[in-house]
């Protein structure tokens, strides 16, 4: 249950997304100052159970489509700046990019002691029929009283770890799901939070990592990928690479492939093999066609999703650490993206 506290403040930040839009003709747009307006007229936001609560949006809101690394960077000074003078964050942000986001600020936001809950919409808030008023409601109230420091989507009802979270449907308003780990939370008529399965708050001091925008890239695994393609896109200036294979990790065990991934990873091309599948492990050792890889130098990103592998490799080459600590880092369980 979430014991109601009104003292708790909560710094809410609209970037933009589907729910601060409004319908043009050209479809739905961002639109700045909007939501404000918007929230105004729901008496909920005014509510005395909810917490005392900050609205800041951009001037610019962004459509996620949009997002860069370096509006993570933005988002993360909006919080560093403010970090000291609330209880807990709520970022609204638009669905196509939000576990990219998520799983970003996961690793950006170090020693983190106070909730970041991430959420947004499939239907803007102004829409009589809509999502939006729910999932914001909920993640204020989230932010306030659930104390689970750390980065966390909030959609339809349940609350998941940011960097275990991926959207899975453009259509219903249960976007997001948490394939290979549990909710944190779920609301219904009770409010049940399994403090239990977050990460522990720490003694050390919060501290914002920016990231420098390496070179970092992705490729999806398809019968009859080109290998002129690979071997041209495997090449300087790129220094890491997320490998979407099939299953377990599998990937053709033709000679011609191997070789491009060996000369990589001989250059320093650091490759992570993610599966294909959002329900998955990567186990390089249960097929040939697994194994292949791993004596050519490819390193297993476990059960880790394709948006938190990338994000995970942004955050450790914007450390500037030497390729054997960022090899050695990617094994291990930083933010809980992985399980050990």
């Amino acid at each position: 249950m979430l014991a109601i506290q009104k003292s708790k403040s909560i710094f809410v930040l609209c970037t933009g997304g589907t729910i601060s839009m409004q319908r043009t003709g050209k479809g739905y747009a961002p639109s700045s100052g909007h939501l404000a307006a918007a929230m105004e007229k729901i008496p909920e936001f005014s509510n005395p159970d909810m917490p005392n609560y900050t609205l800041y949006e951009y001037e610019n809101p962004i459509d996620s489509a949009n997002m860069t690394p370096q509006h993570w960077v933005q988002i993360g000074e909006h919080i560093q700046k403010n970090y000291e003078k609330y209880d807990g964050f709520v970022v609204l942000h638009g669905t196509d990019t939000m576990a990219y986001t998520a799983s970003a600020l996961s690793f950006m936001l170090e020693n983190l002691n106070k909730p970041v809950i991430i959420t947004g919409s499939q239907l803007p808030l102004y829409e009589t029929r809509n999502d939006a008023r729910e999932n914001l409601i909920n993640a204020i109230l989230m932010a306030g009283h659930s104390r689970i420091p750390e980065v966390c989507i909030y959609f339809n009802n349940k609350l998941f770890r940011g960097n275990r979270s991926k959207k899975l449907d453009a259509n219903s308003f249960a976007a997001f799901a948490s394939p290979n780990f549990p909710a944190l939370g779920k609301v219904g008529t009770d409010v049940v939070i399994r403090h239990h399965l977050a990460r522990l708050t720490t003694t050390e001091n919060f501290n914002l990592q920016k990231i420098s925008e390496p070179n970092i890239g992705s490729v999806r695994i398809f019968p009859g990928i080109s290998y002129d393609m690979l071997s041209h896109y495997l090449r300087s200036p790129l220094q890491a690479l997320v490998l979407e294979a099939y299953g377990f990790g599998n990937a053709p065990q033709d000679e011609t492939f191997l070789k491009i991934i060996r000369r990589a990873v001989k250059e320093n091309i650091v490759i992570v093999n993610c599966s294909q599948c959002p329900t998955a492990k990567v186990k390089m050792s249960a097929y040939a066609a697994g194994s292949a890889l791993s004596e050519a130098g490819v390193i297993s990103g476990g059960d880790m999703t394709a948006e938190a592998a990338l994000a995970k490799l942004f955050y450790l080459y914007s450390k500037a650490l030497p390729i054997s600590d960022i090899k050695r880092l990617l094994i291990e369980d930083l933010r809980g993206e992985l399980t050990v």
